[in-house]
C-alpha cells in the first residue's frame, strides 16, 4: 500500500536522513533531535526514515537499532514498525529483547525496550549482569563487534532522557547517533536539530486548529438559591451536549464519525473519596453505562478495562470513555474530540500534560471540515484557570527540572542536624482535640470568626481558548469565571480536603483528617452552639475566604503543641553521618519556575510558586527573600549562595531548643564569600522576627561553637530596615522594631 507522506512529513523524512548521514560522518557519538508537535505523526515519519536510511547505500555502513519507550508506548511503537515494514517487504525487524538471535541485534533489526527494564534504578532485569551474559551491556558489545553502528531513538525523549540514571543509560549503550524524539524537547546539547513547524501540521488538516474551554459559558445563568447540582455535573453535562451536537454536525456532512469524549478522572488521595464511584454515577444518570455500551473504562487496574475494542474507529459506538494518566502519552484515537478534567479536590489551578491534552488534537479524518466547530477541540472543566505545562504523567523516576551543583564548588563539610522520626509523631490521636481547643484559646480564634461568610463557591472557566497545546502557557486566555454554588457532597469533599492540605508534616490518612475536622466540630458546638445538624453551616464557614487565614493558623499552632506533647522523652535531634555540601543536584517539580540568578550555586535556580501541596520539601520564595537573594546578587563578596529546603537529611539545619524540646532549624540561605568565610542566614520580617528568639539563640550556639574548630562562620537572623540589611547574631536574641541598635550591619559589598 502506497502511502503519501503530507508536504511537512516529506520534509522532515528528507531533513533526518540528510542530518544523521552528515553526523555519521563526523568524529565522536552524536545527538539529532526531532522536534514534531503531537498528532503530526512522529512514529510514521522517523518509521520511514530508518526504512529510507539502511536503504541502496553505497559506503558499506551497517546498522543496528535500538528504540526506547516510556510505559507500553514501546509496545505500541513497535506494533507500529512491524505494520508498516510488513506491508512493504522492507527488511527491517522489529524485535523484543528475547527475541534476539545469539545475543546481539541483528543488521537492521530495531531492539525495543521499555526504559524502566533497563533504567539501573528500576531493577531491570536487562541491565543486571547474570551467568549468560545476556545483559544489555554484552548484547551491545556484541552487536558493535560485529561491525555495526548502533543508533539509538528514544521516543517522547522529555520523559527519559534528562535524568542522571538515563543519561547513564545512554553513556553504557554509546550509540554512534541518538535521536531525541519530542513535541517538547529537553535536551539543550544537541549537535542537529529537526523541527516540524505546528502551523504546517495545523494547516495540513492533521490537527484541530485550537481548543475551546468551557464554551459559552460566561452565558450561562445559576439560580444561586438552588445548589443541588454540582460544578462537576453541570460541566459534565455541557460536555455531554456538545459531543452530540457534534455528532450531529458529522452526519449532516456524511462523515462516518462518532465524537468520544474523555473524561480524566484526578488521582486517588489518601484519606478522600474515590473519583471514579462518583463519575460513574453522574453519567448513569445522563444514561451512560458500560452495560449499554456507549461507555468505556480505561484504568490501571486489572479489571478496569472495559468496552475498549476498536474504539479508536471512527465509526465506533463507544461515546465516552473514563480514564486516569493510562492514555496521556502514545495513545491515538483521533476521533477523541472532548475532554472534561475535574478538578483535584483543590481550588487552586491545574497543572495538568500537554500529552493529555494532545489526545483530542488530532483530526480524524486528517482533513478540516467546512464546520468551524469540528474543526476546535473542546475542553470542560470545573476549575478556575489552568497551567499547561509538560507534566510528570508518566513516571515518577524522570525528572521534570533538575538545577545542578557549579562546578567550581569546594566542600564546606559542614555539621548539620535532622531529627530522629517516631510513629505516633507521624499522626494525629485523640490527643490532639483538647490541644486544639488550647490553640485556640491561645489565639483568639472565637473572635477570628465571621459567622456572615461570603458564599463558598466553585469559580470555573467561562469560555476560555488555547491555541498551541504543545507550548507551556501560564494562564489560558478566557472571558471571566462562573460561580456555582457548593452543595452539600462538594462543601464535605472540600471541607475534606482542606483538612487533609493542613495536616503536614503528619501523613494525609484518614484518621488523621477527621481529628481536624471533629476538632472543628466540637469547637463550633462548644462556641456557638452549632450541632451535628450544622455541619454542612460549619464547613462553609471554615472554607469562607474571610475565616480560612484563621482556620489555618489555630490548626498550626494545634500542631505545634500536640508535637510537643507526643514527642517528650522520645524527640531527638542528631547529627548526620556525613559531613553537609551542597546537595550535588536537587530535582523540582512542575511548581517551581526558573529563574536568573547567577550567583546561586544550584544552576540553574528554581524558585516554588503558589498552590503546591504542604508536604513539599520546599517553600515559595517569600518577598524578603526574594529581596535577600536581589542583594546577594548583587554583593561584592558573595562567591555563591544556597537556598536551603527543609524536613530532610539533603539539607542544612542546626539545632535549637524550644519549649524543652531539641529541634532542627532549617535556616534560609549558606552563603560563601570570597574570602572564605561562610554566612548563615535566616530572613525574618514584621512578627516572625518577634518569634524567633530560639531559632536565632540556637543558630548562634552553633557558629561559635563551629568558629572554636577553626571554622570562619558568621550570621544570624537577618531583616531589611530603612533599606538596610542588619542581622542579629547575639547569643542573647532580642528584637525591637524601634530599636535596632545591637543589630549588625550586613555589608557584602
Amino acid at each position: 500500500m502506497w502511502i503519501e507522506f503530507k508536504d511537512y512529513q516529506e520534509k522532515a523524512i528528507v531533513k533526518l536522513k540528510q542530518e544523521v548521514n552528515d553526523l555519521l560522518n563526523m568524529e565522536g557519538n552524536k545527538i539529532c533531535i526531532f522536534k514534531s508537535p503531537t498528532g503530526s505523526g512522529k512514529t510514521l515519519i522517523v518509521a520511514e526514515f530508518l526504512k529510507r536510511l539502511i536503504d541502496s547505500r553505497i559506503d558499506g555502513k551497517k546498522f543496528s537499532f535500538i528504540w526506547i519507550a516510556v510505559n507500553k508506548l514501546h509496545d505500541q511503537s513497535r506494533n507500529s514498525l512491524k505494520k508498516y515494514y510488513d506491508q512493504f517487504g522492507v527488511g527491517l525487524k522489529c524485535s523484543y529483547f528475547e527475541d534476539l538471535d545469539e545475543r546481539k541485534i541483528g543488521e537492521n533489526e530495531i531492539l525495543f525496550l521499555n526504559w524502566a527494564s533497563i533504567n539501573k534504578g528500576e531493577k531491570g532485569i536487562i541491565t543486571r549482569a547474570n551467568e549468560r551474559d545476556n545483559d544489555l551491556s554484552n548484547v551491545i558489545a556484541r552487536t558493535k563487534d560485529e561491525g555495526r553502528i548502533i543508533i539509538l531513538i528514544i521516543d517522547e525523549s522529555h520523559h527519559t532522557a534528562k535524568g542522571e540514571e538515563s543519561k547513564s543509560v545512554i553513556s553504557e549503550i554509546a550509540p554512534k547517533i541518538t535521536i531525541e524524539v519530542s513535541a517538547t524537547p529537553q535536551i539543550s546539547d544537541a549537535n542537529r536539530i529537526v523541527d516540524v513547524d505546528r502551523a504546517e501540521v495545523r494547516d495540513e488538516g492533521m490537527i484541530k486548529k485550537e481548543v475551546i474551554v468551557n464554551d459559552d459559558f460566561e452565558n450561562y445563568e445559576i439560580d444561586k438559591r438552588k445548589n443541588d447540582e454540582s460544578a462537576d455535573e453541570i460541566v459534565l453535562k455541557a460536555a455531554l451536549k456538545k459531543r452530540i451536537e457534534l455528532q450531529k454536525q458529522f452526519e449532516s456532512l456524511n462523515a462516518n464519525v462518532n465524537p468520544l469524549l474523555l473524561i480524566q478522572l484526578p488521582d486517588t488521595r489518601q484519606g478522600m473519596p474515590d473519583k471514579k464511584t462518583e463519575v460513574l454515577a453522574l453519567l448513569k444518570k445522563f444514561g451512560y453505562t458500560t452495560e449499554n455500551g456507549n461507555l468505556a473504562i480505561y484504568l490501571s487496574e486489572k479489571d478496569s478495562k472495559i468496552n475498549l475494542e476498536n474504539i479508536e474507529k471512527n465509526e465506533n459506538e463507544v461515546e465516552v470513555m473514563i480514564f486516569k494518566q493510562a492514555i496521556a502519552l502514545g495513545w491515538d484515537c483521533p476521533r477523541a474530540h472532548i475532554m472534561v478534567l475535574f478538578r483535584q479536590w483543590k481550588e487552586e489551578t491545574l497543572v495538568f500534560s500537554l500529552q493529555t491534552l494532545g489526545r483530542i488534537m488530532r483530526m480524524p479524518e486528517q482533513k478540516h471540515y467546512s464546520i468551524s466547530d469540528l474543526n476546535r477541540a473542546y475542553l470542560y472543566t470545573s476549575l478556575s484557570d489552568i497551567n499547561t505545562r509538560v507534566a510528570n504523567d508518566i513516571a515518577h523516576d524522570f525528572k521534570v527540572f533538575e538545577g545542578k551543583r557549579r562546578e567550581d564548588y569546594e566542600n564546606i563539610n559542614l555539621i548539620s542536624y535532622h531529627s530522629k522520626r517516631f510513629r505516633e509523631e507521624t499522626r494525629l490521636s485523640s490527643d490532639f482535640v483538647p490541644i486544639f481547643f488550647q490553640a485556640a484559646d491561645e489565639l483568639k480564634f472565637k473572635s477570628h470568626i465571621s459567622l456572615k461568610h461570603s458564599l463558598v463557591d466553585t469559580k470555573i472557566i467561562a469560555s476560555g481558548k488555547v491555541y498551541d497545546t504543545d507550548k507551556e502557557a501560564k494562564n489560558i486566555e478566557k472571558k471571566g469565571t462562573l460561580d456555582i454554588p457548593k452543595n452539600e457532597v462538594e462543601l464535605q469533599n472540600a471541607f475534606d480536603f482542606f483538612a487533609r492540605e493542613n495536616l503536614a508534616p503528619f501523613h494525609p490518612e484518614l484518621r488523621s483528617i477527621k481529628r481536624i475536622n471533629d476538632s472543628l466540630y466540637r469547637f463550633f458546638d462548644k462556641s456557638f452552639k452549632m450541632d451535628v445538624d450544622d455541619w454542612p453551616k460549619i464547613q462553609a464557614i471554615v472554607l469562607a475566604e474571610e475565616n480560612r487565614q484563621a482556620v489555618i493558623d489555630v490548626i498550626n499552632r494545634a500542631k505545634e503543641l500536640y508535637q510537643e506533647v507526643v514527642g517528650k522523652g522520645k524527640h531527638e535531634v542528631i547529627p548526620n553521618d556525613e559531613p553537609w555540601n551542597i546537595p550535588e543536584a536537587i530535582n523540582y517539580n512542575l511548581a517551581f519556575l526558573k529563574k536568573d540568578y547567577k550567583r546561586s550555586i544550584i544552576q540553574p535556580y528554581y524558585a516554588k510558586t503558589k498552590g503546591d501541596d504542604q508536604l513539599s520539601l520546599f517553600e515559595e520564595d517569600s518577598d524578603i527573600e526574594v529581596e535577600f537573594i536581589k542583594y546577594l546578587e548583587k554583593a561584592k563578596q558573595v562567591k555563591w549562595w544556597f537556598k536551603n529546603g527543609k524536613q530532610d537529611g539533603s539539607y542544612f539545619a542546626v539545632p535549637y531548643i524550644e519549649n524543652r524540646q531539641e529541634k532542627p532549624f532549617y535556616l534560609d540561605f549558606i552563603v560563601m564569600l570570597n574570602d572564605g568565610r561562610i554566612g548563615l542566614f535566616d530572613t525574618k520580617g514584621g512578627i516572625y522576627a518577634k518569634t524567633a528568639k530560639e531559632r536565632a539563640e540556637g543558630l548562634a550556639k552553633y557558629i561559635a561553637m563551629e568558629n572554636k574548630k577553626s571554622k570562619k562562620m558568621f550570621g544570624g537572623i537577618v531583616l531589611k530596615d530603612k533599606n538596610s540589611w542588619r542581622y542579629s547574631d547575639s547569643k542573647k536574641y532580642e528584637y525591637n522594631s524601634n530599636d535596632l541598635r545591637n543589630w549588625k550591619f550586613l555589608d557584602l559589598n
